[in-house]
């Protein structure tokens, strides 16, 4: 549902914010990653995200981060947003395994998730 006023947005924005915290210790030291070639391939042919970029969005701050219930059934899975170097804007899926990221989808952030995402940077 699109809302009509400024106002319905920062509702929205403060709920997507409420959902998602700084990183603190979830994330091992240092950062290591694991692939999988076919998330490699698909994440750059429907989303046109590299491997690099993905890696560089758990180096830059603010990273924010938030348990996915939804999906963690089997081991637990995380929803983040961050940006690149370049300053492209992401939101990655990912769990931890053996004390590695294992990056599972990575997409441009939706305009919600972009407009929660700079609310934390100017509070950074």
């Amino acid at each position: 549902m699109w809302f009509d006023s400024v106002l319905g947005m920062q509702l929205v924005d403060e709920c997507i914010l409420q959902q998602y915290t700084k990183v603190m210790n979830l994330l091992p030291e240092p950062v290591s990653f694991c692939w999988d070639q076919g998330n490699i391939e698909k994440n750059l042919l429907k989303h046109q995200v590299t491997a690099s970029e993905a890696e560089e969005v758990f180096s830059i701050e603010p990273l924010v981060v938030r348990h996915d219930a939804k999906h963690g059934a089997l081991e637990p899975r995380y929803q983040a947003l961050g940006r690149t170097k370049s300053g492209r804007k992401l939101f990655v899926a990912f769990t931890i395994r053996s004390k590695q990221v294992r990056v599972i989808p990575i997409r441009d952030m939706t305009t919600r998730e972009e407009q929660a995402y700079e609310r934390v940077e100017e509070n950074s």
